[in-house]
């Protein structure tokens, strides 16, 4: 998918070496004898519309910020988004409390921080789920923001090959919440995982709701109506899916309400790791796809403040730890011992760089 911009993929903080909404924002200072001292420094995080308790991408960046609060010493200020129109005031809110970093926490905030950033050059922005494009679709570098971008699609397609070697109708399903490179990177990967699946087996495993060849699926259209997860999800179910990849922020527990009444689906999750954000659906949990955000965000607030910053893009995969693939937690007796070989193997592989999974949408 070529567009203006587009995204990518979430390590530990000693592995990233970069670094990383509206209702009247907030902010803290938490400043102690027992954290290190040195001059006041000030980290800020607009969020998307999901809000900062999504469960999902905007709670792992705001983790990340609440992290850098409590270990490195920094004061902070927060703006959540509620529509997003919330974004440009936001964001100018932040400037405004002289923040030294600002993150905008999404894919939808990048015509709003590249406009905040080119007017004030002087001060410092770091981006997740984005970087941007000239005219010609060449990177374009922007001195003052550093993208922080994850390559979903590696951990994705991981899922994929779990979802097709534990499924019992033959038939799994993805969806996204919009129909941007953020999300849609998470469903090709998952795509490609089900078709090496079938490669490897002589199986026939379907996927619904996406079409990685001709980049068309199934979306919701927002990431906030959880009704809509929940009937998009059950339509799959009727249709046969028993494991559900929703992409879609909030909406995702939707599905998972879908799923727990159909009693014999199973959801893989993503950004966090659902069956500890979203316990109360912890039983239907296979694994999620993880991206990596808290320790990102964490690291560049804290490269920032030592002085380090660059708009260099850091870029999450499975090398860097930035991405990953959850535990099965209570589903893993429903993993056969030779699928949890396989997908092992798989991961290695691309480690290694001998197996390579692709995505328009890859950073």
């Amino acid at each position: 998918m070529k567009t203006r911009m587009k995204i990518a993929a979430l390590v530990a903080a000693g592995a990233l070496g970069l670094a990383g909404c509206a209702s009247a924002p907030s902010s803290s200072s938490s400043a102690s004898a027992s954290k290190p001292t040195g001059p006041a420094f000030k980290a800020c995080m607009v969020s998307d519309a999901g809000g900062f308790d999504d469960k999902s991408f905007n709670q792992a960046g705001f983790q990340g910020l609440n992290r850098a609060v409590t270990e490195l010493g920094v004061t902070e200020a927060h703006a959540e988004s509620k529509a997003n129109s919330d974004y440009v005031p936001n964001i100018d809110n932040m400037i405004q409390q002289n923040c030294d970093l600002t993150i905008t926490v999404g894919f939808l905030l990048a015509d709003a921080t590249k406009a905040a950033a080119t007017a004030n050059p002087a001060k410092k922005f770091a981006i997740i789920d984005n970087q941007f494009y000239d005219a010609d679709g060449k990177v374009l570098a922007i001195a003052n923001v550093k993208p922080l971008l994850f390559d979903t699609a590696q951990a994705s397609y991981l899922a994929g090959y779990l979802a097709a070697g534990v499924t019992k109708t033959g038939k799994v399903a993805t969806f996204g919440g919009m129909q941007i490179g953020s999300v849609t990177i998470f469903m090709d990967g998952f795509a490609d995982g089900v078709a090496k699946y079938n490669t490897d087996n002589g199986k026939s495993v379907q996927v619904l709701g996406w079409d990685k060849a001709s980049q068309k699926g199934s979306f919701t259209g927002d990431f906030d109506d959880q009704s809509k997860g929940q009937n998009v999800a059950k339509g799959f179910i009727d249709a046969g899916a028993d494991i559900i990849l929703p992409v879609a922020g909030p909406v995702g527990l939707g599905a998972a309400a879908a799923a727990t009444a159909a009693g014999n689906v199973k959801i893989i999750g993503v950004d966090q790791d659902w069956y500890v954000t979203a316990p109360e659906y912890k039983g239907i949990i296979l694994s999620s796809v993880l991206k990596q955000m808290e320790p990102a965000v964490f690291d560049v607030i804290k490269t920032t403040r030592d002085g380090g910053f660059d708009a260099t893009p850091y870029k999450g995969t499975l090398v860097n730890n930035g991405v990953g693939l959850a535990p099965y937690h209570d589903l893993d007796s429903a993993v056969p011992a030779e699928l949890k070989a396989k997908i092992e193997s798989l991961k290695a592989q691309i480690v290694a760089g001998t197996l390579t999974v692709t995505s328009p949408s890859a950073p």
